[in-house]
């Protein structure tokens, strides 16, 4: 087959693509959630997510640094640095995700919409920068997800394309809250499906 051989979408079914991530994104934000769940949640998948092969044998590992809607992460960087861990976390650059190496949660402040980010000091650093492929294993956020890894985000395709340029092995763990599993997201051809959707 020839390249223009291949279907692309149609204008139409990017619209409706659109359309129903955006219905979806808007009945996630409905939900409620007690800070005190959301805690026992996390400690849980964290239990999930330390003993798997993959996690413990990675070198290096991409975590993101949680808001408080997200499966807190803040233990789990901690407890990877204190296995030697090479820990990276996404950092927004010119509108794309890149990756910082995190040294210590007391490197990071708060940036747009109150995300902690690298502090403005480390951003020139060019030795604490890495890329996508050198990564072990990704653990990804999201606003919801299904149970064949599909991922639905907020809307800006950030991770889609970070995920995009990770070595194609790469294992690619979704941490979901139990009230984050729907019976499908709508993909389309650039959303990049996670391997395991790992919840409590």
């Amino acid at each position: 087959m020839k390249p223009h051989d291949v279907a692309r979408p149609s204008a139409t079914d990017t619209a409706s693509l659109a359309a129903q991530k955006r219905q979806l994104r808007a009945a996630m934000r409905q939900i409620g959630t007690p800070v005190e769940k959301c805690q026992e949640c996390s400690r849980r998948i964290r239990e999930r997510l330390t003993v798997l092969p993959e996690v413990l044998s990675a070198r290096t590992i991409c975590v993101y640094v949680s808001t408080p809607d997200e499966v807190e992460t803040h233990t789990l960087i901690d407890w990877a640095k204190r296995r030697r861990k090479r820990v990276v976390v996404p950092c927004c650059r010119d509108n794309e995700l890149h990756l910082f190496e995190l040294r210590s949660m007391l490197e990071l402040a708060p940036r747009t919409l109150g995300i902690l980010e690298p502090r403005e000091e480390l951003r020139d650093v060019a030795d604490r920068w890495i890329t996508a492929d050198q990564v072990e294993v990704f653990l990804v956020p999201g606003v919801a997800f299904d149970r064949n890894g599909g991922r639905l985000g907020h809307g800006k395709g950030y991770y889609d394309r970070l995920l995009a340029r990770a070595a194609p092995a790469t294992p690619k763990f979704a941490l979901a809250f139990p009230w984050q599993l729907v019976d499908e997201i709508p993909m389309g051809p650039s959303d990049i499906r996670m391997d395991t959707v790992i919840s409590e």
